[in-house]
């Protein structure tokens, strides 16, 4: 990767090449950032990752992670248990968080099905999702996942499913169709198609 540069800063690239968006070269720059700024980044960042690798762990009700088990919000007593909001990862739950237009439940799937990829039901928290519907109170199912080949395939195997356990249990997904500040000129055929069919 670096020439003549140790193992230390090799392995230090070759495990930032490993994260989501960076390739070598960015990889790379950022080893180079943190270590010409080693006390303001490498020196806190280092804390901070141990300090998350010791504290952090994923809620066993919902697979959210928090440093709390159960999370803040399996365990906020003014959330609505009867609706459940399914996401893929977390990112999605914190978007939703930050918006604050939800005030129900979450369950994060960390992942969604794909023959292409080996992803299988299993491979999911879709038996603790199955658990939660069949011990009862929920009311509603809000589908909050892709608008992809992939999450289209999870929601409706995750329709099914919950369909066979709990029929009285309403399934609903997020709207999809012009963003605000949207100019139609700019959307493609798929999104104003749905739109139009989404419309109210």
């Amino acid at each position: 990767m670096a020439s003549g540069a140790g193992p230390e800063i090799e392995r230090l690239m070759a495990l930032l090449s490993k994260l989501p968006g960076l390739g070598p070269r960015s990889a790379r720059r950022a080893a180079l950032a943190l270590l010409k700024k080693r006390e303001q980044l490498l020196i806190p960042l280092t804390a901070a990752m141990q300090d998350a690798a010791e504290r952090v762990t994923s809620c066993h009700i919902c697979g959210a992670l928090s440093t709390r088990d159960p999370c803040a919000t399996c365990a906020d007593p003014a959330r609505d248990a009867a609706m459940i909001c399914v996401v893929e990862e977390d990112s999605a739950l914190w978007a939703m968080e930050r918006v604050g237009a939800f005030s129900g439940r979450y369950h994060v799937l960390g992942g969604l099905l794909s023959a292409l990829d080996g992803v299988r039901p299993e491979d999911l928290r879709l038996s603790g999702l199955m658990q939660r519907v069949s011990a009862g109170g929920v009311e509603e199912l809000v589908m909050a996942l892709p608008a992809t080949v992939e999450g289209q395939t999870t929601a409706h195997y995750i329709a099914d499913r919950v369909k066979q356990l709990a029929p009285e249990v309403t399934i609903t997904h997020l709207a999809r169709g012009v963003p605000v500040g949207g100019e139609l000129d700019w959307l493609d055929d798929g999104t104003i198609a749905h739109a139009f069919k989404s419309r109210r």
